[in-house]
């Protein structure tokens, strides 16, 4: 489920920036960039978020700018002097002169590194504040987005279920066209008088349970109401998606059992009313 979540803040001589968001995914991918100076804390930071968050590809960015100047750089006096040697041997067994050593000493990786500090715990505990408020922000953001999704359940559900209703008229209206047909196609091939009206009634019942959808429109309508009540619940997405593949079975049988122009157009309206509804759930957690 996506999420937004920013959260800003002073502490000390620097001014922090974060911000927590998220995509939709099936599994949690948790991806942090933290300053290093808190390296120390990753761990616990992401078994927190990994708690709260749950689910979806979240991004966890933590930065700041500094309000005074920067400290200091060190010399890495040690690497510097073991570059240095080897430079100066390489120039001797190249016969070269001169050289500007130290402008090149300083560019090796390594041999310049800012002073190294300890963490501040008093600093960390007003930046996991922060993280903390950003957190807030996003669940808002996410449970906002979750009551515009379940609105948008109910409301296809809806649909759904206002089509099933609308089947009843067809069924009828095919059911006596059925028997018209059979009746019609009987008198060509037998004169009326020869007919046995309660033989034809056994044999018309035959041929109409199997286009009889009773069972089917029963279990649709328990399935949506069942759907309509998980989506209170929490982290119900799963189940969520197991309801709508029960409900696309009891859709599909109707359709194949239709043989009706008007049922089936009744019967895409609601495959596809579910389709959007199966596009969604795995927004939800």
């Amino acid at each position: 489920m996506t999420g937004f979540g920013k959260a800003e803040g002073t502490v000390g001589n620097k001014k922090f920036t974060v911000e927590l968001r998220s995509l939709n995914s099936k599994q949690l991918d948790l991806n942090m960039r933290i300053p290093s100076a808190y390296r120390e804390k990753e761990l616990e930071l992401r078994s927190w978020l990994s708690e709260h968050i749950q689910r979806g590809k979240a991004d966890l960015l933590v930065y700041y700018e500094s309000l005074e100047a920067e400290k200091r750089m060190a010399i890495n006096k040690p690497l510097m002097l073991a570059y240095y040697a080897d430079l100066k041997s390489f120039a001797d067994d190249a016969q070269i002169s001169g050289g500007d050593y130290i402008n090149a000493l300083m560019r090796i990786p390594d041999v310049l590194k800012p002073e190294s500090t300890e963490l501040d715990e008093e600093e960390w505990a007003a930046l996991f504040s922060m993280i903390k408020d950003a957190y807030h922000k996003f669940d808002t953001y996410r449970k906002l987005e979750g009551e515009k999704l379940s609105a948008d359940f109910h409301l296809r559900i809806k649909t759904i279920l206002e089509n099933r209703l609308a089947l009843n008229e067809p069924i009828t209206a095919r059911n006596q066209r059925v028997r018209e047909k059979l009746r019609a196609n009987l008198e060509e091939l037998i004169p009326i008088d020869k007919i046995d009206p309660n033989r034809f009634e056994q044999e018309l019942i035959y041929y109409l349970e199997r286009l009889d959808i009773s069972e089917e429109y029963q279990r649709l309508e328990t399935n949506c109401a069942h759907f309509s009540e998980e989506l209170s619940e929490e982290s119900q997405g799963k189940k969520l998606g197991f309801i709508a593949q029960e409900i696309g079975r009891e859709v599909n049988t109707i359709g194949s059992k239709a043989n009706d122009a008007d049922m089936q157009r009744l019967v895409v309206v609601m495959k596809d009313e579910l389709e959007k509804i199966k596009e969604q759930i795995n927004n939800v957690l």
